[in-house]
């Protein structure tokens, strides 16, 4: 059963290049002086009972627009949308609030909207208040609150009216972290049992809660798939404007997961292995340990200006590590055609809980602000940590500040273990 169904969706503004031709059009009938802005362009998708659904996309791409006449903020130019069940919305801030009133005053406004009696209220009034944690400026105009405060009620009201459908906005990402923890656990205690849209730019909050992304690029659905698969392509194409993902190489591996490759391959990575100090092949690591990333690159033609590159990932995509010769003040040497190179970036294991830690390299020509892809592969490896509890030196720190690249020929008996 669907509880959220949009059919050729379209919102579309008429833009104006002075205030005086709207009323040159008002008068002159036959005369056109606006261009048509379509701010959503004939989208349609249905959401099921009981799915959380990530919507992602750039600014600008009409997530907003695109909740707010799901809501019904916004009327629609054309197309219909359908809803089964009572709508929650979080959209920007203070919408829905009535700046003169008091926080008490607002929810019981809010409440009515939502079709709840005085005397539901009354019952949602402390879990409310509980959760907005705002002490007495409850009883203050609203236009006397802060950013924060101002989400902490909205989303407290939103959650606690009973809804069946809950729409969330990127309007969480001004509180402070303990209450955007606090709102998240409450968002994952909903999906047991209500449908939820969710817009974020935290590509670990949409790994985290959503059984579906859809990604929005210029008012229309780009693409839609898992959130593992949509994020990757996503977070490649804001990196470094990737577009063409159908044509992208995506490769299987031994374990069955796919690796995400790109660049013009001028150059390639062709071998990846992980070592320890000594050359030693490692199948896991702890924190503190000194270990190697070891790589070889054939080139095609001359690199003359390369930049090398590496970042370490949660399960969830957020990089923890990210690094280059850049960064390093590391200068390489042009690669030329036809050479086989062999580097190695030698670093300290960061202080990590137990878990997999996905790595992508990265190689490409030019400066730093103006450089093209020459070969990316996402999760080239995947370093399995071990939590050791005897490791106490630097307890916390995550970014290794002894990384180094080691060049030239390949270690007598290194065995470069995976190849691309």
């Amino acid at each position: 059963m669907n509880t959220i169904e949009v059919h050729d969706l379209v919102k579309s503004y008429k833009l104006y290049e002075k205030p005086v031709d709207r009323i040159k059009e008002a008068f002159l009938k036959n005369r056109c002086y606006h261009k048509d802005f379509m701010a959503v362009d004939g989208i349609s998708f249905c959401v099921k009972k009981g799915e959380t659904v990530g919507i992602i996309g750039s600014n600008g791409a009409g997530k907003s627009t695109l909740l707010k006449m799901i809501t019904g903020v916004l009327q629609p130019s054309a197309g219909s949308i359908c809803l089964s069940g009572a709508v929650s919305a979080l959209l920007e801030l203070g919408a829905g609030f009535d700046a003169e009133r008091n926080g008490i005053e607002n929810i019981y406004l809010n409440g009515r909207i939502q079709g709840l009696s005085k005397k539901e209220i009354d019952a949602s009034i402390p879990q409310i208040l509980e959760f907005a944690d705002i002490g007495n400026f409850i009883y203050q105009p609203i236009k006397t609150y802060s950013s924060g405060m101002l989400v902490r009620l909205a989303f407290a009201v939103a959650v606690n009216v009973k809804p069946e459908i809950l729409i969330v906005d990127e309007a969480l990402s001004v509180g402070d972290v303990r209450f955007q923890q606090k709102c998240y656990r409450k968002i994952r205690e909903f999906t047991k049992n209500g449908t939820v849209l969710f817009v974020s730019h935290d590509t670990g909050a949409i790994s985290s809660f959503c059984d579906r992304v859809i990604w929005m690029d210029k008012g229309k659905i780009y693409k839609e798939g898992t959130p593992g698969e949509m994020i990757e392509q996503y977070l490649s194409f804001m990196r470094y404007d990737v577009t063409d993902f159908d044509d992208l190489p995506v490769q299987e591996t031994a374990d069955n997961t796919c690796r995400l490759t790109f660049g013009n391959q001028a150059a390639s990575f062709t071998k990846i292995t992980l070592t320890d100090e000594k050359g030693k092949l490692l199948s896991q690591v702890t924190p503190g340990q000194k270990i190697r990333i070891a790589m070889q690159i054939v080139a095609k033609r001359e690199i003359e200006f390369p930049i090398l590159g590496f970042n370490i990932k949660d399960i969830l995509g957020n990089e923890l590590v990210v690094t280059n010769t850049v960064f390093e003040k590391v200068y390489l040497k042009a690669l030329k055609a036809g050479e086989v190179s062999f580097f190695q970036w030698q670093f300290t294991f960061p202080d990590l809980h137990s878990g997999d830690y996905p790595v992508d390299l990265a190689l490409a020509e030019g400066t730093y602000a103006n450089h093209e892809q020459i070969h990316f592969v996402s999760d080239a490896l995947v370093i399995k940590c071990a939590d050791n509890c005897l490791y106490q030196e630097g307890r916390g720190r995550l970014v290794p500040r002894d990384i180094e690249l080691l060049m030239g020929e390949r270690q007598a008996g290194e065995v470069l273990s995976c190849d691309f």
